[in-house]
């Protein structure tokens, strides 16, 4: 990862090509450039065969100068530093302030190309490549310019449990406007990954992101409710504020129900008392809560047992009697 600082103090993050990329990009530009050379150089052979052999070597020249020399330069100033090569690999050549090429910058680039990748056989692009920090060759460098990767692979982000459903909106009235994002990150990545952590560790990291979140709030963690549940809650009206505040309050709703109708995660069986275990408690003291009156006894079916192949068939078969028939569970009503 490189860090560019721009004209107005912009930090930009930029990961420089290496060279197995970039080297393969430049050879497909070259299979391609060499396949236009050889097809216009066959087309004036057969145009040019009157003309005298002076005329036809000066020619020649000039097809080989606009062909393997301008070809390159015309295409990365039109693409703004996306060549057929990059394109394939996911490169593309920026400025040093992360800003598009210019003709200048292509031109530059390309003239000493032919030095230090035509003449040399790319030996000196190798070892300039391999010698600077980012992977510049020698055109980039008196270009100005950098390589970079142009597709980054997406990594799946993990799923945030959802708070107690007793902790919802609890809350709604914290001042969150003092949390920095690289602590909202921390609490992110903790829920996500709780699960996989022993949970003596999970637990005194819940415990010291909950007070780090406390302080910034200004409203101690309440009396009762775990760490883990309480940023998991807090995390939830973040998000429902935000959603607010880009759709309105029924995005926001929406949000709200679709958290708390997600399952929450398998509680810990080991040590003390772990975050899974802390937001299970939570749904458990919230089921408890509900009025003694909407309980219903539920009656639970008696198991019948099958019978086995053998069984079923001398039950099938008309000489057995009622008695050595085995029984199936059932009760004639009285």
């Amino acid at each position: 990862m490189s860090e560019l600082v721009t004209g107005e103090a912009v930090a930009l993050e930029l990961r420089p090509a290496r060279l197995p990329s970039r080297a393969l990009a430049v050879l497909l530009d070259l299979v391609a450039a060499m396949a236009v050379y050889v097809a216009v150089t066959i087309a004036l052979v057969v145009s040019t065969a009157s003309l005298d052999e002076a005329a036809q070597t000066a020619l020649s020249i000039a097809t080989f100068v606009l062909v393997l020399v301008g070809g390159p330069i015309a295409v990365e100033t039109l693409s703004h530093g996306r060549s057929l090569g990059k394109m394939a690999c996911g490169l593309r050549v920026v400025r040093d302030d992360g800003g598009p090429i210019r003709f200048r910058h292509a031109l530059v680039r390309g003239l000493i190309g032919v030095i230090e990748i035509l003449m040399t056989f790319g030996i000196v692009a190798c070892i300039a490549s391999f010698v600077s920090a980012r992977g510049r060759r020698l055109g980039d460098v008196f270009a100005g310019t950098l390589v970079v990767r142009e597709r980054i692979p997406v990594t799946r982000t993990g799923f945030v449990p959802p708070p107690p459903p007793w902790l919802s909106g609890r809350f709604s009235g914290l001042d969150l406007s003092a949390v920095p994002d690289g602590l909202w990150l921390a609490v992110r990545q903790y829920l996500t990954r709780m699960q996989q952590l022993d949970p003596q560790v999970g637990w005194s990291m819940a415990e010291r992101l909950a007070s780090d979140l406390a302080e910034r709030t200004g409203a101690p963690v309440p009396q009762g409710v775990p760490p883990a549940a309480y940023l998991a809650a807090v995390v939830q009206e973040r998000q429902a504020r935000e959603a607010r505040r880009a759709f309105g309050n029924d995005a926001a709703q929406a949000t709200a129900s679709v958290s708390a109708a997600a399952p929450a995660p398998a509680p810990a069986t080991n040590g003390p008392v772990g975050t899974g275990e802390a937001l299970a408690a939570g749904n458990a003291r919230a089921v408890g809560s509900t009025p003694a009156a909407s309980a219903r006894p539920v009656e639970v079916p008696e198991v019948v047992s099958e019978p086995s192949g053998g069984e079923r068939r001398r039950a099938e078969s008309p000489g057995a009697s009622a008695g050595e028939r085995p029984g199936t569970g059932f009760v004639p009503p009285a």
